[in-house]
């Protein structure tokens, strides 16, 4: 049985609202979803973007270069297509040439086939005042909780 691979991006949710998630298929090479299994891989940087024949990207995904490779190893920030049906697909490109939306990865996972997967979201960028939202009632959470947990 092989290790849950999680790869999380974690500011995802801070600074962007949630939309709409989508789930992806990422076409890889031998040595990409090998370090990915390995969870040698990061989404944080990353972002979606179409191309001029209607094709989802994610750009600026790292996977690093795979341990035991050898000439045959893949470059580490390279475009990969993403796999959607052409109805998400062009759904997508509407609603992201709406001003201030955008596609977003949130999590790269192994399923249980052993394929590699992308969670994807489409957001729209949060505005300061609503960050400093977020960041009061994540405090007041916090502080609540530590007051239960001292009643109990």
């Amino acid at each position: 049985m092989q290790k849950k691979v999680n790869i999380l991006n974690k500011k995802a949710k801070f600074q962007y609202e949630i939309l709409d998630k989508y789930t992806a298929g990422i076409v890889l090479s031998g040595t990409e979803i090998k370090s990915i299994r390995a969870s040698k891989a990061s989404i944080a940087e990353s972002f979606c973007e179409f191309n001029e024949r209607g094709e989802l990207f994610v750009i600026n995904m790292t996977i690093e270069e795979y341990a035991f490779g050898n000439y045959y190893n893949h470059k580490p920030k390279a475009e990969r297509k993403l796999l959607l049906n052409k109805r998400e697909l062009k759904k997508l490109e509407k609603e992201v040439n709406v001003k201030g939306n955008a596609i977003i990865p949130l999590r790269l996972f192994v399923n249980e086939k052993g394929l590699a997967k992308i969670e994807i979201a489409l957001g729209k960028g949060k505005k300061l005042y609503d960050k400093r939202e977020t960041i009061k009632d994540r405090d007041n959470k916090r502080n609540l909780d530590r007051i239960k947990k001292s009643f109990r």
